[in-house]
């Protein structure tokens, strides 16, 4: 086991190497620059298009309202990444990795566009009746037949993949946290959470936008709340903070406290893979959710998708990382959920360690539902609708056994799948660019015909 978890080991190292941070950073910057900053320049249009889209899309083409596939894609982004995540980048790269985070974002919005437009462009009505689409379909039908041993990887690594980053790692990480906070066992967690998992995957795509659209308004909202009372507490050290992380992401971090000092690449490096990791731009995950709304029009939905890695790192991870670095916790040498927690509890003292707590329950609670739909979908693509029951089945099963065994080597493994199932997502997006550059030319142009700014 040694052996294989070594070797799983230097493969990760290899897949999220430099080069594969180059290359997500480079197809988002790419898409930016072909799409003329128009994710950030259109951010408001966004906003708008999402509140509209919250009863129905613009037509019955579609299972489910624009609004609730955009909740049903972040109910899977915001998680662990968001807490425990963050915590970690700043642990091992220091302050600066929060403004790599800030970077990976803002390029991370034309990924996520560009994904959503070629999700609803290429999908497709299953044999249900059901809208499906996402990196495989729009690798099939927008790359040719030829290409689609390519999208048939992307099914396998993301259906494999699904079972840690989405499954086990999150009941895992909600059982820690409760059985430190509130002293449940583990196994109870499990059961609690097999349970109610299992109540919502009954009703598929359409319950699930509806819990979603439900919970994860609330949990970002309730979160983002607390910890702007937080930095109001430490409102003195903002301004130290954020100059530690514009000065930190260009030069080195020295060693304070238990912080062990981290080099610029560290920064580089921690800040871009846990952005990734957060917000899971160009992961190809998020338009499996977008394939299935409620519109006609790929470039709307696309708009209301860049939201979700805008509303993901921007909002909800800057939080995390402000309040770690304005509290001082950052030197404590704690790593990881304990890290954010000890943050929040320093500005509020008795009360913190419980509302990271329970935000983390929550957040992993919807993760997993979130990302269920995505390995149903990606299984559906290799073996058809016969084999969505017999997944649904071993994913409700994963969850205790998720909750109550040591994951390091699953983390791995998920990890290194992670990055797998990018690299067919940004090939594809690369060669399908004039696809997305034409459409939204076309929509603006348009919207521009008709008076419409």
């Amino acid at each position: 086991m040694e052996a294989i978890s070594n070797f799983i080991s230097q493969i990760n190292g290899l897949v999220w190497g430099p080069p594969m941070l180059v290359m997500i950073l480079g197809v988002g910057l790419f898409l930016s620059i072909g799409l003329k900053l128009m994710p950030i320049m259109k951010l408001g249009a966004g906003f708008r298009l999402m509140w509209s889209g919250r009863a129905r899309g613009d037509d019955d083409d579609g299972d489910i309202p624009p609004f609730q596939a955009l909740m049903t894609a972040l109910s899977a982004t915001v998680g662990t990444g968001n807490i425990a995540g963050v915590a970690t980048a700043v642990f091992l790269g220091g302050p600066g990795a929060l403004f790599w985070m800030w970077l990976t974002a803002l390029v991370g919005m034309a990924t996520k566009y560009a994904e959503a437009v070629l999700a609803v462009k290429f999908r497709e009505v299953d044999e249900r009746g059901a809208h499906v689409g996402g990196p495989m379909y729009y690798i099939r039908n927008g790359l040719g037949k030829k290409w689609a041993w390519l999208g048939g990887l992307f099914a396998v690594f993301a259906s494999i993949a699904a079972f840690g980053i989405g499954n086990t790692v999150q009941a895992n990480s909600v059982a820690d946290v409760l059985a430190s906070s509130f002293a449940m066992p583990h196994w109870l967690t499990g059961v609690i959470l097999m349970v109610l998992v299992g109540l919502v995957l009954i009703g598929g795509i359409k319950r699930i936008g509806q819990v979603a659209s439900a919970l994860v308004p609330f949990m970002a909202v309730s979160y983002v709340l607390v910890g702007l009372i937080v930095l109001a507490i430490n409102a003195n050290e903002i301004p130290s903070a954020v100059s530690m992380v514009f000065s930190y992401a260009f030069s080195p971090a020295a060693a304070e406290g238990g912080f062990a000092g981290a080099a610029v690449w560290a920064a580089i490096r921690f800040g871009v893979a846990r952005g990734i990791f957060s917000n899971e731009a160009g992961l190809g995950s998020a338009p499996i959710a977008h394939a299935a709304a409620q519109t006609k029009n790929p470039v709307k939905q696309g708009m209301v998708a860049m939201l979700g890695t805008f509303i993901d790192t921007i909002i909800v991870c800057s939080i995390t990382g402000l309040v770690i670095i304005t509290s001082g916790a950052w030197t404590s040498g704690e790593t990881g959920a304990a890290l954010t927690s000890l943050a929040f509890e320093t500005g509020l003292p008795g009360i913190g360690n419980y509302v990271v707590a329970i935000a983390l329950a929550i957040f992993a609670f919807t993760t997993i539902i979130g990302w269920s739909f995505y390995g149903e979908r990606c299984i559906e693509f290799l073996f058809g609708v016969k084999a969505i029951a017999p997944y649904r089945v071993l994913w409700i099963i994963a969850i205790p056994i998720g909750a109550t065994v040591n994951l390091g080597f699953i983390w791995l493994l998920a990890d290194t799948l992670n990055a797998m199932m990018a690299l067919p997502n940004l090939i594809a997006l690369l060669l399908l660019s004039p696809v997305v550059f034409r459409l939204t030319k076309e929509y603006f142009e348009n919207q521009k015909a008709v008076g419409i700014k």
